[in-house]
């Protein structure tokens, strides 16, 4: 009897270790941790998620208190976890308990906005979990304001440990006096193993090859990019890892984009480690086979510099169905990373998800810190297609040996100083400027986290912050612009309009003295021309500095809306092919916006009727070209798309060089996300470039501007108005007209009398079926305006190799120009980090994008 009893238990324990064994735990349910840091009840966000309490997970208390932010950015996400914080004084720590042989994600929350009783500004401190400091001297507050954001969350994998806890710790700066430590949210995930135990260097190979063993390191995430497709939120992520995946559009070398696609198979992402989604889209070099030999796929990331980076390269090849159709060279920092990426060879079968990584050391070289990715044909193996193909890139910084993860703050340039220090100067008392910057020191108003080193700057003290004298300026992969809040401007409004803090900060006020003496009291004879928000003038401030200021009609519809939208979304953007806004004025019931002087005035002045120059073939491609990189950085360059509603001739005005700028952004709407597709909106817009199906469905998207486009295009070909009530019945319609012609064949015939025999063929050709398919009836048969770009860009080049032509070079192209040349072409192409550039040297530069020859 007792030998049974003896044997039953031993059983019965076996059973119980069995159920209790930690392997078979690790199987369970993820371990999750959300605290909303700084607020005892805790909550839910925006995406139902709930959030926790973070007393009980703090070690020592006393060293910290609750705080609650003066006021809501509208970028916010949701108020949790955001509008509460937790100050820390002195040194404190968060303690959890975890599965340390695990790796875990840590994610940290900042809104660095205005707190009772302390100046955010004065906020400097290190964070470390462990041995491994992540953060060191960090300035929150000068982060967001460099990078102009609203909030940062910053994403680190921890390496697994022996240790069953992790401890994060934050210790205030001793380097300034009343230093503190805040923090909005703590998000800690444990997640698989994603690295591999051996990713090879870049630039090591053979024997003397070098390693990393990824999965004892600890990283931070730098950037991760859904390549040619759109923004993915966290809830759309896969296995729960709550990522967000950003568009690649804003870190694309030149205007050399290739082109989107998605796929219409079944993707098996089973071996994926991204979402879905990720593997449905790609980016690829065209269909042009000749043009694809001469020139790189490349996209270019600011980094810190002295540090190892992981890379790792998202591939589903849904467009070929074996091996040898597409092969291609990865190049990192112009070094060869692989010269022959068969994504089917590789992953074994079409339509199969598979990941290769890639670590190159970044060292500091002139404060060039960048990491350049390019794809290239590889024509030695004679595949059936010169084409190359990137589905999503992860970039991910690697501890250095003493456990570091800690870069510099960004830093707040002299030219950005000054623009600060000439905004401060003219805001009323001090407590109204202090009121506005209340709003924005905490964030900008550019957009998504675009490229490197945007230069918009909110400051909240006329002095430079401390601590800025490092070079480090990337922007991280969890960037949030700033968009319009609802705080007026103290001293500026009179309640007629509501003027962003941020708005107001990114552009000049003007008194309407400085208005009526720069326009000689509003003179009939300084009159350039007359639209729906009012009559545009001419004048002259700071002595000679010329400059368009568009006057508010107080009958005008539009007024109020118009000028407050046109500062909202012109504050935002800086681009070589968009119209800058200069400055407002309002007051005494007068509402002036102030813009450079485009002294060519509008692309209709030079098409018809009393053109004053007649522009060649080649200008006016030029031109197209501009215009199209303009709305293509409108409908890629943020987060959400910017549609800008009203595209014709008259809005696309010409500046002293013949260089394109789009203009008035009265009507321009922010645009929906992935699960929207498009804007419930009451339609608005000018006949005869009206998308017919927004007419219709009155749902805006970006392709009602790709629609408008496209009777720009024919306008530009054919020198006639987009109505013209005076012809035939058939012809009134420029864009019904031009299509009936093209498919008739007879759509030579419409060509204007002075290009008649001087445009090529092939030219002619390109350019008139990309006319023709931006007037598709239907919107998803449109292409996108990146595509648009791509096309009027071979356009260009057909017309310049028939006039000079030139035998094909076999070197790629991102040997033909040197470093600082093609980066000077990155500025002026994307001219996402500086205002216009209008020297000479970049003039040629510029002229050598739009002359497409060798590339």
């Amino acid at each position: 009897m007792s030998s049974c009893i003896h044997h039953f238990l031993v059983v019965f324990l076996v059973f119980v270790c069995f159920i209790l064994d930690p392997v078979d735990a690790a199987d369970g349910p993820a371990q999750k941790f959300l605290l909303s840091c700084g607020n005892q009840k805790g909550g839910a966000d925006a995406d139902g998620r709930k959030w926790e309490g973070d007393a009980k997970f703090l070690v020592k208390a006393d060293r910290s208190r609750e705080a609650k932010a003066d006021m809501q950015d509208s970028s916010l996400p949701s108020e949790i976890p955001f509008m509460s914080a937790r100050i820390f004084n002195a040194e404190t720590s968060y303690k959890f308990a975890i599965n340390g042989s695990n790796r875990h994600f840590l994610r940290l929350y900042f809104y660095p906005s205005s707190y009772p009783n302390v100046n955010i500004s004065n906020s400097y401190f290190a964070l470390n979990v462990g041995e491994t400091t992540l953060l060191n001297n960090f300035s929150a507050a000068l982060t967001a304001t460099a990078l102009s954001q609203a909030y940062i969350v910053k994403e680190y994998a921890l390496a697994p440990s022996d240790l069953n806890d992790l401890t994060v710790t934050f210790k205030p700066s001793d380097k300034y006096s009343g230093s503190f430590a805040f923090v909005n949210g703590i998000e800690v995930i444990e997640t698989p193993e994603m690295f591999d135990d051996n990713t090879g260097m870049v630039g090591f190979s053979g024997d003397s090859g070098v390693t990393i063993e990824a999965t004892k390191a600890s990283m931070e995430t730098m950037y991760r990019l859904n390549v040619g497709g759109q923004f993915i939120p966290p809830t759309n992520d896969s296995a729960g890892l709550m990522r967000s995946w950003y568009d690649d559009t804003a870190y694309i070398l030149g205007a050399s984009s290739g082109v989107t696609n998605a796929a219409n198979t079944t993707i098996d992402v089973g071996n994926g480690t991204a979402p879905l989604a990720v593997y449905s889209t790609a980016r690829t070099m065209g269909p042009d086979p000749n043009v694809n030999k001469n020139y790189n796929l490349t996209w270019v990331f600011q980094v810190d510099a002295n540090f190892t980076y992981l890379l790792r390269f998202h591939f589903c090849d849904y467009l070929d169905q074996k091996v040898n159709q597409r092969v291609f060279e990865i190049f990192i920092n112009n070094q060869t990373a692989l010269d022959t990426m068969d994504i089917i060879g590789l992953a074994g079968s079409a339509g199969s998800p598979m990941k290769k990584d890639f670590a190159i050391l970044v060292k500091d070289n002139k404060g060039d810190n960048e990491i350049w990715v390019a794809l290239h044909p590889n024509v030695s193996v004679k595949p059936e297609f010169y084409d190359a193909m990137l589905n999503g890139l992860e970039i991910f910084k690697l501890g250095d040996s003493k456990k570091n993860l800690a870069g510099p703050n960004p830093k707040i340039s002299d030219m950005m100083q000054k623009q600060i220090d000439h905004n401060t100067k003219d805001f009323g008392s001090k407590k109204s400027y202090k009121s506005a910057i209340i709003g924005g020191a905490a964030g900008g108003a550019a957009a998504f986290g675009i490229a490197a080193g945007l230069i918009f700057v909110i400051n909240n003290r006329k002095r430079k912050y401390p601590g800025q004298d490092s070079v480090s300026s990337w922007l991280p992969v969890y960037g949030h612009s700033h968009t319009a809040s609802k705080s007026t401007m103290s001293g500026r409004s009179h309640g007629s309009t509501n003027i962003s803090s941020d708005a107001a900060c990114n552009c000049r006020y003007f008194s309407l003295a400085e208005i009526k003496q720069a326009t000689k009291h509003f003179d009939e004879s300084h009159v350039i021309g007359v639209g729906g928000f009012g009559k545009v003038y001419r004048g002259v401030v700071d002595g000679n500095m010329k400059v368009a200021i568009k006057r508010s009609n107080p009958s005008s519809e539009q007024g109020v809306n118009e000028f407050q939208t046109e500062i909202e979304m012109l504050s935002k953007l800086r681009h070589r092919h968009l119209v800058s806004l200069i400055g407002y004025c309002e007051e005494d019931n007068e509402m002036a916006l102030v813009y450079d002087f485009m002294g060519k005035g509008t692309l209709r002045e030079h098409l018809y009727k009393n053109n004053k120059i007649t522009l060649t073939w080649k200008q006016r491609l030029e031109i197209c070209i501009g215009a199209a990189r303009g709305l293509h950085y409108l409908h890629t360059g943020a987060k959400y798309t910017i549609i800008h509603r009203d595209v014709k001739t008259t809005n696309i005005l010409l500046d002293d060089k013949w260089v394109a700028k789009v203009s008035d952004f009265g009507l321009s709407k922010t645009g929906p996300n992935m699960n929207q597709g498009h804007v419930s909106t009451v339609v608005k817009g000018s006949f005869g470039y009206l998308d017919p199906e927004y007419f219709r469905r009155q749902q805006l998207t970006e392709k009602s501007d790709v629609y408008s486009f496209g009777v720009v295009l024919f306008e530009v070909l054919c020198a006639r108005p987009a109505l013209n009530p005076s012809l035939p019945k058939e012809q009134v319609s420029l864009a019904d007209h031009a299509l009936r012609s093209a498919k008739n064949g007879t759509l030579e015939d419409m060509i204007d009398p002075h290009l008649k025999g001087k445009i090529s063929a092939e030219c002619f050709k390109k350019y008139a079926e990309t006319a023709e398919k931006c007037l598709a009836d239907h919107g998803t048969d449109r292409p996108s305006m990146g595509d648009v770009l791509w096309n009027l860009e071979f356009a260009l080049q057909l017309e310049s190799n028939l006039e000079n032509p030139k035998p094909a070079s076999n070197k790629r192209s991102i040997d033909l120009t040197d470093h600082n040349s093609i980066m000077a072409m990155h500025r002026n192409t994307l001219s996402l980090g500086s205002e216009d550039i209008d020297g000479s040297e970049d003039s040629e530069v510029f002229s050598q994008i739009v002359n497409q020859k060798g590339r």
